[in-house]
């Protein structure tokens, strides 16, 4: 599969930019990996950087044949919100 096809798919990916006061940095995170983070005093530089790693983790995933996350945005529900109370 060539790079485009994978930019496509993990531009699909729920992606969040947020500032750490921790790090004095903007942190880049995915959540369908969530152990992956991208640290960047620029916010775009950080939500860039967390592209391009899942970018580069999907494609290894790929070559070495693991099941590779479904994007958030692609998966359907089956629309029931069940809650067990007791009586």
């Amino acid at each position: 599969m060539d790079k485009r096809q994978t930019a496509v798919q993990t531009d699909k990916y729920t992606y969040r930019v947020s500032y750490s006061e921790d790090d004095k940095e903007y942190v880049g995170l995915c959540a369908e990996f969530p152990s992956l983070s991208w640290l960047d005093a620029s916010r775009d530089k950080a939500f860039a950087g967390i592209q391009t790693l899942v970018s580069e983790v999907v494609e290894d995933m790929r070559n070495t044949g693991e099941d590779i996350p479904e994007p958030l945005s692609l998966k359907k529900y089956s629309g029931k919100f069940m809650v067990h109370i007791p009586p």
